[in-house]
């Protein structure tokens, strides 16, 4: 077993992909390890002829998943925007790991990025000692999709200083990418896009200028439309994370699996599951991401310091420090949903007592 905690997406499914490869007979576009058709089957699961079975990568609607295909066999790059945890990162990477066989060339857009790391930079011994040549240049992760046909992804796109955002522009609407100290530039070969993320709580960061607005597509991930559908995402990526950190599968029940995403989604949606109670909501987010993280968290202190077997005072810890954010509101929040709802609830005062004794 691989000792790495995360493959990439492209070495972690490689058998997939390569069952996909070997059955798929639609036209691809140019450069593309698959077709459009094949991408959306490696994304959303299925089986293939040969009977091998596709895991979903994606849980949720087929032809949002169709259009995010769709726009990069176009001109057109991709903006997946979302709450935090609607899986955009997730998306993107198998997107780029589908349709290049590398998922690797990424800017993670922070408040630091500077033009370097989406254009190049330059080796600056090679630089002193010889001047600007190919030599002592350092290509970026973007520079590098363009010259080889690939996809390259832009992490948190709204977090990147807008004078640097801007210099997408001219890469996506020209192909090209200029390097006047060289007097030369690099023309992106076909198969080339960019893959962006934004989340909707920053718009208010780096809001993307208009023109960098036209240049992209833009794909709304929603949150789990029902409760089924969520569960199944968090039991799903829980046990994947879960074999990454040698836990055993048996340690996180579906039953409290279920508890986790209920609590998450009563909170976030200010209302209770059956409709007959409104509740206060918290700051925080309560996204799909946070509910795998509680369940991982819990499996972890079940294995090592418990039975082995999640219990309610094993997510109790993570379930509260999920929700509370804010010490002050939050928690008022925190209490009052457990004492109107949790404490009522038949076969939850286990739950009640250990959130209490965890606030």
């Amino acid at each position: 077993m691989s000792s790495v905690l995360r493959e990439h997406a492209e070495s972690q499914f490689a058998s997939e992909l390569s069952a996909l490869a070997a059955c798929d007979t639609a036209e691809r576009p140019p450069n593309w390890k698959l077709s459009p058709r094949a991408v959306t089957t490696y994304l959303l699961g299925g089986k293939l002829d040969d009977g091998t079975e596709i895991v979903p990568k994606y849980i949720g609607s087929r032809r949002l998943m169709e259009i995010a295909v769709a726009t990069l066999a176009t001109d057109r790059a991709l903006l997946l925007l979302g709450v935090p945890g609607t899986a955009k990162t997730w998306v993107a990477e198998h997107l780029a790991a589908a349709i290049s066989g590398d998922s690797t060339l990424l800017v993670q857009g922070t408040a630091g990025v500077s033009e370097e790391a989406v254009r190049y930079g330059w080796n600056y011994a090679r630089l002193l000692a010889e001047g600007p040549s190919d030599k002592a240049m350092v290509p970026g992760p973007i520079m590098k999709a363009m010259a080889e046909g690939k996809i390259g992804r832009v992490e948190e796109l709204t977090r990147i200083p807008s004078e640097v955002q801007d210099s997408l522009i001219t890469i996506l609407s020209e192909k090209t990418l200029p390097i006047p100290e060289l007097n030369s530039e690099v023309q992106a070969i076909s198969g080339f896009n960019i893959i962006a993320t934004a989340n909707d709580r920053d718009r208010g960061v780096n809001e993307l200028s208009g023109a960098l607005k036209r240049r992209f597509n833009t794909v709304v991930l929603p949150l789990p439309a029902t409760f089924e559908e969520e569960v199944r995402i968090v039991e799903q990526r829980s046990r994947e994370m879960g074999r990454a950190l040698r836990l055993p599968a048996s340690a996180a029940s579906i039953e409290e699996i279920r508890r986790i995403v209920m609590v998450f989604r009563e909170l976030r949606s200010g209302i209770t599951v059956d409709g007959k109670t409104r509740i206060k909501v918290p700051g925080g987010t309560m996204s799909t991401a946070e509910a795998i993280s509680v369940v991982n968290n819990g499996a972890a202190l079940a294995v090592h310091f418990g039975s082995g077997a999640i219990t309610a005072a094993d997510i109790a810890s993570g379930l509260v420090g999920a929700i509370i954010k804010d010490p002050v509101q939050d928690k008022v929040v925190f209490q009052e949903y457990l004492e109107t709802v949790v404490k009522e609830r038949d076969g939850w005062r286990d739950l009640y007592r250990a959130c209490r004794e965890n606030l």
